[in-house]
């Protein structure tokens, strides 16, 4: 059985224009000076309170900082009904990818995101993917990435070894993530991070399409 995990923010969901606009917000709002794209974009994917520390500079999380986030995004994501800016679109050939994954009876799929339950939650309702989610991780649930916790639970949860899993990511915390867990590191080339920056962190695959995805899951060299 193969398990193949996804991040969900930068991997198969675009959600860059409202987190960082919701960054922007926020960080408006509390009086400080948000540092900029690439650093905005360079903290997704872990957990908001330590995402919105890191790209303050703060020493330890704050408390008012993540709420006021929470605040700005959840008005964003109701505005994004009528505002098309804010849209969180799927990546091109997500759709098919976990359709045709869905088929295959010996693989099963996860989720593991920086997001809150409540966040997961509202992706895999909004896109129909329930019935093709095997176990979803968040950071409700686990410690946050690069921490293996959420891998090391979705495995417990189907099953899975480490050899015939894969984590699929487009940041460095889930290519840092995988190698902690002893399970193969795939990176996306599409998603919030550079490519190099995804192999120093043990990018074991680089794929630039969901379909070289599709040919890489189920292949006897899985985990070479």
């Amino acid at each position: 059985m193969d398990l193949v995990i996804f991040d969900l923010d930068g991997t198969l969901i675009d959600s860059e224009a409202i987190i960082l606009g919701a960054q922007y917000e926020t960080f408006a709002r509390c009086g400080l000076v948000h540092p900029g794209r690439e650093a905005g974009l360079g903290v997704i994917g872990l957990t908001l309170d330590i995402a919105l520390m890191r790209l303050a500079g703060l020493a330890e999380p704050d408390d008012v900082l993540t709420q006021t986030y929470r605040d700005v995004f959840n008005g964003m994501r109701e505005r994004a009904e009528t505002d098309p800016s804010l849209a969180e679109p799927l990546f091109p050939g997500v759709v098919e990818l976990l359709a045709g994954l869905s088929q295959r009876p010996a693989t099963v799929l996860g989720i593991a995101t920086g997001k809150s339950r409540r966040g997961a939650d509202y992706a895999i309702e909004r896109h129909g993917w329930a019935a093709l989610f095997a176990t979803t991780q968040t950071a409700d649930d686990a410690i946050s990435k690069p921490h293996p916790d959420m891998i090391l639970r979705a495995m417990a949860e189907t099953g899975a070894s480490p050899e015939r899993t894969l984590m699929v990511g487009d940041s460095t915390f889930d290519m840092e993530m995988a190698v902690a867990a002893g399970v193969t590191p795939v990176a996306v080339s599409w998603g919030f991070q550079p490519v190099a920056a995804l192999r120093a962190a043990g990018a074991r695959h680089v794929i630039e399409s969901c379909a070289e995805l599709t040919a890489l899951i189920g292949a006897p060299s899985l985990a070479a």
